[in-house]
């Protein structure tokens, strides 16, 4: 493992999860859009993580699977069901009366933020400590 390594890692983990934040806004901003582009309403999105390995061939031999931080595998849309609300005078109402909410919780929404904020202060706290190791090392020398 190099000098650099461990500031590698928590800087791809700072990025992860800047993107889960934004994220997070973005379903909150949607919480009331009932109708998008590919028609019924927003689908709540959330990022699906897969670690990065230093070498690539690693995970076929099953060795040597040092880690080399976290990235970004996709961005999923749930697949909970549509909230109904009873509201026939919105232009989305069906026959029914009742308009297709989007999947968003708002508690949920903020839980995740705030596992998201310490998840990125847990990488910045990584980051100063490998930073002040680096610094010790070359006062040292």
């Amino acid at each position: 493992m190099g000098v650099f390594d461990g500031m590698n890692i928590s800087s791809s983990g700072l990025t992860a999860q800047r993107v889960r934040m934004d994220l997070i806004s973005n379903n909150i901003a949607n919480v009331n859009t009932t109708r998008t582009e590919d028609g019924g309403p927003y689908r709540r999105q959330v990022p699906v993580f897969a670690s990065r390995l230093k070498d690539e061939m690693a995970k076929f031999d099953g060795k040597n699977q040092e880690g080399e931080g976290v990235k970004i595998k996709e961005i999923a849309e749930s697949d909970e069901p549509a909230r109904l609300e009873y509201n026939p005078e919105h232009p989305d109402a069906n026959e029914d009366g009742y308009v297709e909410k989007p999947n968003v919780n708002i508690v949920s929404e903020m839980t995740d933020m705030i596992s998201a904020t310490r998840a990125y202060e847990a990488n910045v706290t990584a980051l100063d400590s490998a930073k002040s190791m680096i610094e010790s090392a070359l006062r040292i020398g």
